[in-house]
C-alpha cells in the first residue's frame, strides 16, 4: 500500500478543503503541518521532482511577504538556493501539497489532487 501525505496548513481554507476531500474519498493521509515541522531542502527537492517541476518557484507563494522581503525573485538564485530558502521560510511554500510514493499535486483547486490517487 502506498503512502499518502498532505503538507497542510490548518489556517488555509484550500488546505482544509483538500484534507476534507481526501477524507470524503476514504483516505486517511499522514498530515504534516509544515509550518510546525518544516521540510529540509532535500525533502523539498523530492517534492518538486514528484510535482514534475524543475523550477522551485512554481511551488512557492511569490506574493508572500517572506518571499518578497528576502528577494527570492532574484534571477541570480539557483534552484538549490530557492529550496534552501523555502526550508528556512516555510510560509513561502505553496499549499497544500498531497504526496504519494511517486507523485505529488498542489491542491489548488483541491480536486486536482485526485489525479494522483
Amino acid at each position: 500500500m502506498s503512502t499518502l501525505t498532505i503538507l497542510h496548513n490548518p489556517r488555509c481554507s484550500k488546505s482544509r478543503q483538500t484534507l476534507e476531500l481526501l477524507k470524503q474519498k476514504g483516505y486517511e493521509p499522514d498530515v504534516i503541518e509544515y509550518l510546525k515541522t518544516p521540510l529540509n531542502a532535500v525533502q523539498l527537492k523530492d517534492v518538486m521532482v514528484k510535482l514534475g517541476l524543475t523550477d522551485p518557484r512554481k511551488m512557492m507563494r511569490v506574493k508572500e511577504s517572506e518571499y518578497i522581503e528576502n528577494d527570492l525573485a532574484s534571477a541570480e538564485l539557483t534552484a538549490d538556493d530557492l529550496l534552501k530558502a523555502m526550508a528556512s521560510f516555510p510560509k513561502t511554500m505553496e499549499r497544500p501539497i498531497v504526496i504519494t510514493d511517486d507523485a505529488a499535486r498542489i491542491g489548488r483547486p483541491p480536486e486536482s489532487v485526485l489525479e494522483i490517487l
